[in-house]
């Protein structure tokens, strides 16, 4: 499982990751508006309030949760079927999902994304072009929240060089250790969350 502050680069590692055979990624369920070059099947399966709703009710997902006035779920199916494919299954969610998958599945590894600083991370969100000024600014308001969940994680990669990053993530993926040492000491986290 990785999860991140939005515009830590989680969806570009979990991407990256899933470029190996071995790997799918189970692809959430959303009633946000897609982005520019989103597509429904591919980024998330947009749907609205109402459809969103009537998957909770039938126990669609394994998780589900409402971030920055959206909804967003994980498919029981969708896992299911990399799982019985023999596909490990990246999720890409958020610390809330990680949360109740890792309750239900204590096995489960769970990474988290960090930016190397809140500043780097509101460039990235800026950089895109995808958010309003005040989406950016929420984003960042919580961003702190995010970030103290850390300690929930099995391990915490930064995301700075994003080839390191990769590499981090599939020596944690692939090899079940890490690569190299943390940059970012339990202090400094401590202060940025």
């Amino acid at each position: 499982m990785l999860s991140a502050p939005s515009g830590a680069g989680k969806s570009s590692l979990a991407k990256a990751l899933t470029a190996d055979p071995r790997f799918g990624v189970s692809v959430s369920h959303t009633t946000r508006p897609p982005r520019p070059g989103e597509q429904d099947g591919v980024h998330y399966h947009f749907v609205d309030g109402p459809a969103f709703a009537r998957l909770v009710e039938r126990q669609a997902f394994l998780e589900h949760a409402e971030v920055f006035g959206n909804r967003y779920g994980t498919s029981k199916a969708a896992v299911e079927s990399h799982l019985k494919a023999g596909r490990s299954v990246i999720l890409d969610i958020d610390w809330q999902g990680a949360r109740r998958i890792k309750a239900a599945w204590p096995h489960a590894l769970t990474i988290f994304i960090v930016p190397p600083s809140l500043e780097a991370l509101e460039a990235r969100l800026r950089g895109r072009g995808q958010d309003e000024e005040a989406v950016i600014l929420r984003r960042m308001a919580t961003a702190r929240d995010e970030i103290s969940h850390y300690r929930e994680f099995d391990h915490v990669v930064v995301n700075d060089v994003f080839d390191e990053a990769l590499a981090d993530l599939r020596a944690l993926v692939f090899e079940g250790r890490e690569r190299r040492p943390l940059k970012l000491d339990p202090a400094t986290l401590l202060a940025i969350g």
